[in-house]
C-alpha cells in the first residue's frame, strides 16, 4: 500500500487517547460542534491534505503521475475489503450509494412475477431504483416499521416463491435503527432469497464482517460517515454473483486486457471492478483512502469494536443530558439496534426553526423523521454536548 499518513504521527497519542488524537485530525472541531453526519460528513485533514495534494500534482505534472493514481484506487479497494473482511476481488468503487443500488436494480435477471421486499421509511435512494423495476414486471412488497424499528419476522413473513431480493438499510437514515442483518440474512438464506444491504449510516462506525454475515451485496458512500468527499463510495458484490448481474455500464475499464486500446475485445474481467467503466474520480479516492486509514489506526490499535462503543457512549450521554432540560430522544431501547443517530424534538417549536437556532449557536445539526436528527462520531466529545445541549435549552 501507498505511505500511510497514520506512520506520521506520535503514536503514543493514538494508544493513550484516541478520540483526541482522531478530534486532532478534524478542522471543523475549530469552528463547530458537528452532529450532523448522518447528512454529510466533514472532510478530515488526511483527506483534505490528499485533495490538495492531487490538485497540485494534476496542476504540475499532468499524467505523469497518472500510474500513482492509479495504484491508489488498488489501495482503497484493499482497504475496504480489509473494512468489510470481504474479498478484493468482491469490492468496486462507485461515485455514489445510487449507483450500487442501481448495479443490483438493473443488472439483476428479473422475470416477470418476481417479488422483492424492502422495509417502509427507506431513503428514497433504496427504494427508487427498485420501484423502476416495476415496468419489468416486478412487485415491490413494503414492509411497515414497528415504532421505527425493521422487525426481522415482518420482513421474512413476506417471502414467497417468487421473492428474489430483500433489500435494506443497515441503519435507518431518520430513525437511527441498526436492522439485525445476522438473523435476516441467514433466514433469507433459508429461502433461496438474496439481501442488498445499504450500509452508508453504519459503515466505520459498526463492525461489519462479511465473513460471518453472508450478505449477498452491498453499497455505501464516502462522504457521511467516513469523513470523505461527495462522488466515492464502494459496493460490494459476492464472487458466486458477479456472473448473475449484467453489466449494463461498460467501458474500457470494464475488461481483462484493459490498455488494449487498438484490438479491443469485450472479456470482462472476473472481478467486481467490471463495475467500474471509465475514469475514475482520482482526487476522490486519495481523499477517501487517506480518512479511511484514522479508521484503520483506531480499529488496529483499540480492536473492531471501540468506534462503536464510543460513538454508543456518546450517544446514551447526549440523552441523558436532553433529558435532564426535559428533552426526549427518540433512541431504541436495546443497544444493538441503537447507532450514532439520534432524533428529537422540542415541543412547540417548529424543527426548522430549532435547527437554525442551533447552527447559530454553533451546533449543526438536520431536520429529519419530524424532528432534530443528531449524527455523533467518535471524534465528538462532551464539550459538544453540551453546546447541544445549552443551545437547546436557549431555544426554549
Amino acid at each position: 500500500m501507498a505511505h500511510s499518513f497514520v506512520q506520521t504521527m506520535t503514536t503514543p497519542d493514538l494508544q493513550s487517547d484516541p478520540w483526541q488524537w482522531w478530534r486532532s485530525q478534524m478542522p471543523v472541531t475549530q469552528k463547530w460542534a458537528y452532529l450532523d453526519h448522518a447528512a454529510v460528513g466533514p472532510l478530515s485533514n488526511p483527506a483534505a491534505v490528499a485533495l490538495q495534494t492531487y490538485a497540485d500534482q494534476a496542476a504540475h505534472e499532468g499524467d505523469t503521475v497518472w500510474p500513482q493514481w492509479a495504484a491508489r484506487l488498488d489501495d482503497l479497494r484493499t482497504r475496504f475489503a480489509q473494512l468489510l473482511q470481504a474479498e478484493r476481488d468482491e469490492i468496486c468503487l462507485i461515485p455514489n450509494t445510487s449507483t450500487g443500488i442501481n448495479l443490483v436494480a438493473e443488472g439483476f435477471p428479473w422475470q416477470p412475477g418476481d417479488n422483492l421486499i424492502v422495509p417502509d421509511g427507506e431513503f428514497p435512494s433504496n427504494l427508487y431504483p427498485w420501484q423502476n423495476q416495476q415496468s419489468r414486471g416486478v412487485q415491490v412488497r413494503v414492509v411497515p416499521r414497528r415504532d421505527g424499528r425493521v422487525v426481522v419476522d415482518d420482513l421474512i413473513a413476506q417471502i414467497d416463491d417468487s421473492t428474489r431480493i430483500i433489500a435494506l438499510s443497515w441503519v435507518g437514515y431518520a430513525s437511527g435503527f441498526r436492522a439485525d442483518l445476522e438473523s435476516l440474512v441467514a433466514r433469507a438464506h433459508e429461502s433461496d432469497v438474496l439481501v442488498f444491504v445499504d450500509a452508508i449510516q453504519g459503515l466505520g462506525i459498526f463492525d461489519l464482517d462479511l465473513r460471518k454475515i453472508d450478505v449477498d451485496f452491498l453499497a455505501a458512500d464516502g462522504h457521511k460517515w467516513l469523513l470523505g468527499p461527495e462522488g466515492m463510495g464502494v459496493a460490494m458484490i459476492r464472487k458466486r454473483h458477479l456472473q448473475t448481474l449484467r453489466c449494463g455500464n461498460v467501458g474500457w475499464n470494464s475488461v481483462r486486457n484493459t490498455f488494449n486500446y487498438d484490438q479491443p475485445r469485450l472479456d470482462l474481467r472476473q472481478s467486481a471492478v467490471r463495475f467500474e467503466p471509465g475514469s475514475a474520480n482520482m482526487s476522490g479516492a486519495a481523499a477517501l483512502d487517506a480518512s479511511l486509514q484514522l479508521f484503520s489506526a483506531v480499529r488496529e490499535a483499540h480492536g473492531p469494536d471501540a468506534i462503536a462503543d464510543r460513538v454508543l457512549g456518546l450517544v446514551q450521554e447526549m440523552a441523558d443530558r436532553l433529558g435532564e432540560i426535559g428533552i426526549q430522544t427518540r433512541m431504541d431501547a436495546q443497544p444493538e439496534h441503537r447507532s450514532g443517530i439520534v432524533t428529537f424534538d422540542v415541543p412547540g417549536r417548529e424543527p426548522a426553526t430549532v435547527r437554525q437556532h442551533l447552527i447559530d449557536q454553533g451546533c449543526v445539526v438536520s431536520c429529519r423523521g419530524g424532528g432534530i436528527r443528531t449524527g455523533v462520531h467518535a471524534y465528538n466529545n462532551s464539550s459538544d454536548l453540551q453546546q447541544l445541549v445549552a443551545a437547546v435549552a436557549s431555544v426554549r
